[in-house]
């Protein structure tokens, strides 16, 4: 559990920023809280030339900020919580939430096979494939990323069709965006509307995440941050097959820490809601040092910066590992630790919580630098902060 005094630490932090909080510290505390945050984040900023960073914390369903730099180079615009970021691969997290909500509303069943759901797809291996098994990157040996000369939906449907695994459903964990993306489209389909008027009129509405997008209105482009991919060009992330349904959601920490809330219980949401969300934290395969939920990745709460960075590793995205199926699934668990990356060529995000003590972390960054960067300053925030105030171990 949090001490007390670690809890008033981290709040007074972002106090200047925050109304409503009945918290206070000295002066000098306050200074060398910004002073630990400031001593991960300027580093980084500097060794990669990142040109800006947003921060959002949650603390017992208080929403804290602190942010870095410019959302762009050109116009010096500077970031703050309210600039959208492209989140990458941390949109899994919702297009999975989208498909357990789904399934809450008698939609479509996540045990059922994808083929059931799309008849092109009968007859080959996707009669013995899971929706569950999309979702948890446990089809088989699908890639990274969909091959570049697949630019349609009919061509899309044609590569799955052809597809041939190395490996049996339920047997190894491929990181893929073929997995979610094929997930996202069954979701939409069933739910009898394009995918992104799905995210944009469904989920994002009732999550309460009033300014997140799969297609920016040209009204808020002046919040969108301008993305640099590592040679300091502008970029933004490009249209694409699947880009909807695997990494392209835009938005920014005031609405994705509020998701992270709303992950942890701290937020009412409708009952079915609610259960969609909590359905995403079941444990569905043990890999290695992490279980895989619905895209969630969890570790137990005694996990330490060495487990989440080898969970978090090249191995661990670019190649594939083994599993073991939890039989019956694990029930969503309350002292775990949850995490998810997000990367396009031009950003990087990451976000990190503990539903027991009710604290999280999101970082949203507009260039891509490397997630084992991104998971130690998520973690080395939280223990200088409670290495500064002589607190007890939290992690």
């Amino acid at each position: 559990m949090f001490k007390v005094k670690f809890m008033s630490a981290l709040l007074c932090l972002f106090i200047s920023t925050t109304t409503g909080s009945s918290y206070a510290t000295s002066n000098s505390a306050q200074s060398r809280i910004q002073s630990s945050v400031d001593e991960v984040i300027k580093p980084l900023i500097q060794k990669y030339s990142i040109p800006g960073i947003a921060i959002g914390i949650t603390v017992e369903g208080k929403n804290y900020f602190y942010n870095y730099g410019v959302a762009s180079k050109e116009t010096k615009q500077a970031v703050t919580n309210t600039t959208n970021f492209e989140i990458g691969s941390l949109s899994k997290t919702l297009t999975a939430t989208l498909a357990s909500y789904a399934q809450i509303n008698g939609q479509l069943s996540l045990s059922d096979s994808v083929s059931k759901y799309l008849p092109v797809l009968r007859g080959s291996n996707f009669d013995n494939i899971s929706l569950l098994n999309l979702g948890t990157h446990t089809a088989g040996d699908f890639p990274l990323q969909i091959p570049d000369n697949v630019t349609n939906y009919d061509e899309l449907m044609t590569y799955y069709k052809n597809w041939k695994p190395t490996y049996a459903a339920d047997t190894h964990r491929n990181y893929s965006n073929p997995g979610i993306g094929l997930l996202g489209i069954v979701t939409a389909k069933r739910m009898n509307m394009s995918f992104e008027d799905a995210m944009e009129k469904i989920l994002f509405p009732k999550l309460g995440m009033k300014n997140s997008y799969i297609n920016v209105p040209e009204e808020q482009m002046n919040n969108y941050a301008q993305g640099y991919n590592k040679t300091d060009e502008p970029v933004r992330v490009s249209p694409a097959v699947l880009a909807s349904e695997a990494y392209g959601v835009k938005t920014n920490t005031t609405d994705l820490i509020r998701f992270i809330d709303v992950n942890m219980k701290l937020i009412k949401l409708d009952e079915k809601l609610q259960r969609a969300v909590m359905d995403t934290h079941t444990g569905y395969f043990t890999s290695r040092e992490i279980t895989q939920d619905l895209i969630w990745e969890q570790y137990p709460n005694t996990a330490l910066l060495q487990p989440l960075l080898a969970g978090n590793s090249y191995d661990m995205i670019y190649k594939g590992v083994t599993v073991t199926k939890i039989v019956p699934p694990l029930p969503p668990q309350e002292n775990v630790w949850l995490n998810k990356t997000g990367s396009t060529n031009g950003f990087g995000a990451y976000a990190l919580y503990n539903p027991a003590n009710k604290v999280g972390i999101v970082i949203l960054a507009n260039k891509n630098y490397p997630i084992d960067e991104r998971v130690t300053a998520a973690y080395t925030i939280l223990t200088q902060l409670k290495r500064s105030d002589g607190i007890e171990k939290i992690m």
